[in-house]
């Protein structure tokens, strides 16, 4: 990218996908980054075969539930599918699906971890390991400490960040025979250390070559457990699991932990996005207004309504 893009989103989570594709929709050009390999944040899946064939872990967002009429529209057209309830929507086969359904067509550029940013004559200057990055605007839609760590402290808005508070989540996933006991389809109990316990396997469009279960911990026990290995974790967190879903830890064909350092939105900021007096840098993402995926995609389309104008407000 020699020239200097109009657009520059950093983060293709829902808030950045959201942003990105209202921007290409009006006609501006917009490049989306991302660090990672996959899109969607935390609307993720992982893939893993077994000696009986694959199986699939939504060991992100679990659902998404739907309130606002324009993002259930949204989720509908890009395939979801009702899981537990009217409101609540799945990717369809995986939940990965669903970002790369809203996604498609954009200019998207992954494994891209942007370290430095500096505004200069009017443009803004982003490095990384391995490229050099200039554009007119930027949007970041990263995580609030992240996007803190990244500007640093003199920024007008630092002090709002500071009052952002995101919460960790521990993950298990976990596979048994397809002839193991299914008691629920989903359990939430906010005072067991596995706040949120649900049978991946009874999600429309998975396949049956396993019993699968993802089991995410409260923010107590994820803030106590977060710093020790994934096999730690693993080990802490499936026997309460078979606990709970009655069956022994032995039996189980699959069982691994992952760790997402800002899981949850504890205390949003309380407005859709921030910006600087130029209107040339954006901060937004679901710890803007909450903790659903519907609050990053609220969160994108105001940024990408301010950038368009008020021809675009509403």
């Amino acid at each position: 990218m020699s020239d200097a893009a109009d657009v520059i989103v950093i983060g293709a989570g829902l808030a950045g996908i959201s942003c990105a594709r209202l921007l290409a929709q009006a006609g501006t050009s917009a490049v989306l980054l991302d660090k990672g390999r996959g899109l969607g944040g935390r609307m993720a899946t992982r893939r893993v075969t077994l000696d009986a064939g694959e199986v699939t872990f939504d060991h992100g967002a679990q659902y998404l539930p739907a309130t606002d009429g324009d993002f259930a529209q949204v989720l509908r057209a890009a395939g979801a599918q009702g899981w537990h309830s009217d409101t609540a929507r799945v990717g369809a086969p995986r939940m990965s699906s669903l970002p790369r359904a809203l996604a498609a067509g954009l200019d998207i550029t992954q494994q891209v971890e942007i370290t430095g940013l500096v505004q200069d004559a009017g443009l803004w200057h982003l490095t990384s390991p391995t490229a050099a990055l200039r554009a007119r605007r930027v949007v970041l839609t990263i995580p609030a400490p992240q996007a803190r760590a990244l500007l640093g402290d003199a920024q007008p808005w630092a002090a709002g960040l500071s009052q952002v508070r995101m919460a960790p989540c521990l993950t298990l996933m976990a596979a048994f025979p397809p002839d193991s006991p299914r008691p629920f389809r989903h359990r939430r109990d906010p005072d067991h250390p596995l706040a949120w316990i649900a049978q991946d396997s009874s999600k429309p469009g998975r396949r049956a070559a396993a019993v699968t279960w993802v089991a995410q911990a409260g923010p107590d026990f994820s803030t106590l457990h977060l710093e020790q290995t994934p096999e730690d974790i693993a080990a802490r967190m499936l026997p309460m699991l078979c606990d709970a879903i009655g069956v022994e830890p032995e039996t189980a064909v699959y069982a691994r932990a992952h760790r997402w350092r800002h899981a949850q939105t504890a205390r949003p900021l309380g407005v859709p996005f921030l910006h600087n007096a130029d209107r040339s840098l954006f901060l937004g993402g679901d710890w803007c207004l909450g903790a659903r995926a519907e609050h990053a995609w609220q969160s994108g389309n105001a940024i990408a309504r301010d950038i368009l104008g008020p021809a675009h407000a509403g």
